[in-house]
């Protein structure tokens, strides 16, 4: 699932049909009006209800331009009854034969033409829940954050419907108010964007306008004004069973070395209209799909693999990081994969107050026969207090205890808006350690600066970041400590007057380290020229002026690329990316110098909206300076072929061939989802390498042998009262 950047919306002018039209701004709440009778949620906007609700018609562009009007005619249309929000689009198109929508899962449409609205529930400017629906109904939400940013995990309990008609298309939807938190008054005042996405002509369309001279993102939408809301206390139960198989070669053959039937519960209770609790016993923390294959080899850091577990997935926009520029150290103070196996865990997430929002995650973790502790506890706390506009100010608590040792995390941080284009973010936390069997813990620190200044010409950021030597956060990621980290960015969009060329964009990235082990320092430097054309098409070349240090030498890093994007049509998506340059090949005890290639391949066929074929390349190769020998090359590819029968169930095969291990891997999934947790999985996976067994050994051979097979099979139903 990808994130993407709203990048903000502003002060609208549009009108209200209430029997009248009226003007109204962004600034005035509206007051908006309920629905006598429940509209059919159908797709076809065709209820007589439509006629009296709050009707907004006025879109404006934010990409590839702000503030212009679009090329095609939008109306979106909201409603509320006592115990939902409605939500209706009438999205013109004069060409609806290239509408771009796909039958697909729920998440899967931001490379469809889509609309959708955001809904900042507490009018705080600190996240708004983001509901999309493409032009055949299939939804994607999640959860955005101060900064415009969209993080696409958060699966809730709503229903949609769309089409495609000779004007275009038409798209409903109803929430239910059980699915998201609100205040519990009378008359609740929520902020709101209507937005439209436009493939072929590069377009976001959104009703307020956004423009990042305005300032706060989430601040610049409608309030609108809503009384009569009912809260009902959610409590839902999912009870789960997950059966698993998985054979391993054994002297030549398969044969079984791990079988399991297990039954999970999870349970969620709203203690308030804008607070819940969830407790899980014997969850099902496994994946439904492997991980995508990464290139593992040389590599200076640990691999970063995004969270798939449902339980942990949900709430993670809370334990966002202030204070972090692109590519910082310090990732992430909570990253749940390092949870492996809990037997039982604990959350609570929401508001407290109307400025304080808290996250809190408590997990037993199961290691088996781990020689020092197999039950290693952890506990994370998130708090938040909003300020003015999306300012805020908050901290972070989070604990991994294990045997006689441990590690603890505890510090702040915040966001501060300086003015309406300016962003100042901080945070500052202290570890400390103790290893079992030690007799003192080591402490350490991490502290992190960051300034943001942006326009609609000029995006300026820069940041600083410091960790010390013993830095340590046992449930975070940290890919180095010991530095002391500058990292600007700066770039300036020019409009031209182009029906090609919507936007370009010289751009400068660059960190400079002061490495506090060896008392060196190192800078990475990109100049890139970056054009944004219609079918969401970019295309980008730069050139690097970098050097490294490791363990105390200094390496090149210097070299070139290009990067390009592009929507050819409906059927067809592109993406690749080249790099050539300076390399170092990683071994501590003898690194030396060298050069490669990066190649990174992806695309997309889309023959019919049902269908979906993908193929992923990854390639990475390396030569030694000294003699320009070739020490090794690594390719992987993926095809991923998914067969979508409607929203709710698909058929999906997965094939994977790692050229550097010679393995040869496939995953086959059947999946029924009719909402979130009600789910029926079933999967197989095989996987095959280039070996031959002789009867005492394994050796090289050309023909493939299977050394891994697996099943399993999963259901779960979520009851809600």
């Amino acid at each position: 699932m990808k994130k993407w950047k709203f990048m903000g919306l502003t002060a609208m002018a549009a009108h209200l049909l209430a029997g009248a039209l009226f003007s109204y701004t962004a600034a005035v709440p509206v007051e908006a009006p309920r629905a006598e009778k429940p509209p059919v949620i159908d797709g076809k906007l065709d209820d007589q209800v439509w006629a009296s609700a709050l009707k907004l018609t006025d879109f404006k562009t934010w990409q590839p331009d702000f503030g212009k009007d679009p090329s095609q005619k939008t109306e979106a249309y909201f409603l509320f009854d006592a115990e939902n929000l409605y939500f209706g689009f009438r999205c013109y198109d004069r060409e609806p034969s290239k509408i771009k929508a796909a039958i697909s899962r729920r998440d899967d449409v931001f490379q469809d033409d889509h609309c959708g609205v955001f809904i900042d529930t507490f009018s705080d400017g600190q996240n708004a829940y983001a509901f999309m629906i493409n032009p055949l109904g299939i939804q994607g939400d999640g959860l955005m954050n101060s900064s415009g940013n969209l993080e696409p995990t958060l699966d809730l309990v709503w229903y949609s419907k769309g089409q495609i008609d000779d004007q275009g298309y038409t798209a409903e939807c109803r929430i239910p108010l059980q699915s998201i938190r609100f205040p519990s008054k009378k008359t609740v005042v929520m902020g709101m964007f209507f937005f439209r996405q436009l493939v072929r002509s590069s377009e976001m369309a959104s009703v307020p306008a956004y423009s990042p001279d305005k300032g706060a993102v989430l601040r610049q939408g409608q309030a609108i004004s809503i009384t009569g809301l009912k809260y009902h206390r959610v409590v839902e139960v999912l009870p789960a069973f997950t059966h698993s198989n998985r054979l391993t070669t054994q002297e030549g053959r398969l044969r079984r070395d791990f079988r399991s039937s297990d039954f999970s519960l999870t349970a969620k209770v709203g203690l308030t209209s804008d607070l819940t609790s969830d407790a899980t016993y014997n969850p099902d923390f496994s994946q439904v799909e492997s991980d995508a294959g990464q290139i593992d080899f040389n590599i200076r850091y640990a691999l970063y693999y995004p969270e798939k577990r449902p339980f942990f997935m949900e709430g993670l926009e809370y334990f966002q990081l202030a204070g972090n520029t692109e590519e910082a150290p310090l990732y992430a103070v909570v990253y749940t994969r390092n949870i492996i196996d809990p037997v039982a865990g604990f959350r609570l997430t929401g508001k407290v107050g109307a400025k304080n929002t808290i996250a809190a995650i408590y997990a037993r973790d199961d290691l088996g026969n781990d020689p020092v502790d197999g039950h290693p506890d952890f506990a994370i706390v998130r708090f938040k207090h909003s300020l003015k506009d999306d300012s805020f100010i908050g901290g972070f608590y989070t604990s991994r205890f294990q045997g006689g040792g441990w590690n603890q995390l505890a510090g702040s941080d915040g966001r501060i808006r300086v003015s309406q284009t300016s962003v100042t973010e901080y945070h500052f936390f202290g570890s400390f350690t103790q290893q079992p069997g030690s007799s003192a813990p080591v402490n350490g620190h991490a502290l992190g600066l960051r300034y943001t200044y942006d326009t609609r010409e000029i995006t300026f950021d820069i940041g600083l970041q410091d960790l010390s030597k013993n830095f340590q956060v046992d449930s975070g990621f940290v890919t180095r400590t010991g530095i002391t980290r500058l990292a600007p960015f700066a770039t300036y969009k020019f409009y031209p007057k182009s029906k090609f060329f919507q936007r370009i964009e010289p751009v400068y990235w660059g960190e400079h380290i002061r490495d506090k082990f060896y008392n060196t320092f190192e800078t990475f430097n990109v100049f890139a020229l970056r054009f944004q054309l219609p079918r969401k098409t970019m295309f980008r070349i730069d050139t690097i002026l970098a050097d490294e240090v490791y363990v105390g030498e200094k390496f090149n890093r210097s070299g070139y690329g290009f990067w390009l994007q592009t929507q050819l049509n409906k059927q067809f998506y592109v993406e690749g990316r080249f790099r050539r340059g300076g390399a170092i090949f990683y071994d501590p005890e003898a690194p030396y110098q060298g050069f490669g290639n990066r190649i990174t391949l992806y695309l997309q066929y889309q023959p019919v909206e049902k269908l979906n074929f993908s193929l992923d390349y990854s390639f990475n190769d390396f030569y030694r300076k000294a003699d320009d020998k070739k020490v090794y090359d690594y390719g992987i590819f993926r095809n991923r072929n998914t067969f979508q029968i409607n929203k709710y169930l698909f058929f999906r095969a997965i094939f994977e061939y790692n050229t550097y291990y010679d393995r040869l891997t496939l995953d086959a999934l059947a999946s029924f989802t009719y909402v979130p947790g009600t789910v029926i999985f079933i999967g197989y996976g095989s996987a095959f390498e280039k070996l031959e067994w002789t009867g005492a050994d394994y050796i090289g051979s050309k023909r493939l042998l299977e050394t891994q097979r697996g099943f399993f099979f999963k259901v779960s139903y979520l009851w809600r009262w």
